[in-house]
């Protein structure tokens, strides 16, 4: 077999810069919680208020995702009961711009 003809066995997995993105972005709620949170801090009680169709759990989840990828930080105080307060770091502070863009595109087309 020739070198032009060679088939890797694993395939090839080419990364894209939009997919990642959207990794981190493109979860069911992850707008609306970056949305709420271009605003300002958020406690949880707050953002459920505020995407009152979210169940808890699903934005725990959300919360989660996005804390893991640096989008958000979570701050703890030590009350009783504990409060928590949401809010974006500057990376996820830089989407702000993208989704703005992304409303804009919708407004247009839509």
């Amino acid at each position: 077999m020739s070198a032009n003809n060679y088939i890797p066995k694993e395939p090839t997995v080419i990364e894209c810069n939009i997919e990642k993105t959207l990794d981190v972005i493109g979860g069911k709620w992850a707008f609306l919680v970056l949305r709420e949170l271009f605003n300002g801090k958020k406690r949880f009680g707050e953002l459920q208020r505020l995407i009152p169709a979210v169940s808890p759990r699903a934005l725990t989840t959300t919360l989660r995702h996005l804390e893991e990828h640096g989008v958000l930080e979570r701050q703890v105080f030590p009350t009783v009961p504990v409060t928590v307060e949401y809010s974006l770091t500057p990376k996820g502070e830089d989407l702000h711009r993208i989704l703005k863009e992304m409303k804009l595109w919708a407004a247009k087309w839509s």
